[in-house]
């Protein structure tokens, strides 16, 4: 991807993220949650663009469960950069024929099997309205059309490559707004599409991400607690077959596997910040009696021993004093 070709400039701001401890901080600025689903394979990149109404930020993202809170008063369009993306929202298929506009505030869902490249563009609520939001809180995935869509991706990487190389221009406003009513044109194109093309989550979609959010919720409130799907369905007043369904609609895997990484994270997140609590009783804090499986389940996604999280973290602590 043109990651490579970038270099940071007084116009770009260019972060390579090569763990995902070192992309937690930033992550937890955007209101953003990830669970990532290929530790060993993790690499993230962020470009970000300011223009005088909008801001451009090209993600290489990586494979992870994402809950977000978009909030765009002035609107914002999600556009994939590249022709390969798979994604999918609240158990709708997204790939890279789709764009996704929004106005307003809005909790997403998102899984991501693999690498992606995608670009958020954030409108100004200063910015004239151009007639693509009939409403303030308004969510849709449509399909693209092709040239239009292609058009208004090159220039999004044309004003990266010129931030980057020639940060200069964007120093005179008449020269960045320039630049802006451009990507603005292309992207009234992108808009002039067929609204037979739009496609909305069906309300069985929204019915699984709300059943997903509720496992969520239980899974906090009784971190150490074992979980049956029986006793899991009839707290939630759905059937066992409807409440495994949602999670694999929605999070790609199933119920029992979800719940298991869930709790894995919690377990990391708590020996990384641990200060003098033991591997084992980080583990029964979050559900995990068995020792022995417990570490062999760590190893196999984090791709190191628990003991040696925890001896890193404490180093990390020894260093910072």
């Amino acid at each position: 991807m043109f990651f490579d070709v970038l270099a940071p400039s007084s116009a770009l701001q260019l972060t390579r993220f090569t763990d995902v401890d070192s992309f937690r901080p930033a992550e937890s600025l955007e209101d953003a949650r990830s669970i990532p689903l290929d530790v060993a394979n993790f690499a993230a990149a962020r470009a970000i663009v300011n223009l005088p109404a909008c801001r451009i930020i090209v993600a290489r993202s990586f494979a992870r469960i994402l809950e977000t809170t978009y909030r765009a008063p002035g609107g914002m369009v999600i556009l994939p950069m590249t022709d390969h993306l798979r994604a999918s929202s609240s158990g709708m298929d997204i790939d890279s024929r789709f764009f996704i506009a929004l106005r307003g505030s809005h909790h997403c869902h998102f899984v991501e099997p693999q690498t992606n490249h995608h670009a958020l563009i954030m409108f100004s609520p200063t910015l004239k309205d151009r007639g693509w939001f009939d409403r303030a809180d308004a969510l849709w995935v449509r399909i693209a059309d092709a040239a239009a869509h292609l058009y208004v991706r090159q220039l999004v990487q044309d004003i990266l490559r010129t931030a980057s190389i020639e940060p200069h221009m964007f120093e005179t406003r008449e020269v960045a707004a320039h630049l802006q009513e451009g990507l603005l044109l292309a992207l009234d194109e992108l808009f002039q599409i067929d609204p037979l093309s739009e496609r909305r989550a069906p309300s069985a979609g929204a019915r699984s991400a709300k059943l997903v959010q509720q496992i969520d919720d239980y899974v906090t409130a009784y971190p150490a607690s074992p979980i049956y799907t029986a006793d899991l369905a009839g707290e939630f007043g759905v059937s066992v077959r409807t409440l495994s369904g949602a999670v694999t609609k929605v999070r790609g895997m199933s119920l029992h596997q979800y719940i298991r990484l869930k709790r894995l994270w919690a377990t990391r997140t708590q020996l990384l910040r641990s200060s003098g609590a033991s591997v084992a009783a980080c583990a029964r804090a979050q559900g995990f009696h068995h020792l022995g499986e417990f570490a062999a389940a760590y190893r196999a996604t984090f791709h190191e021993a628990p003991s040696d999280t925890l001896a890193r973290a404490r180093q990390a602590g020894v260093s910072a004093n």
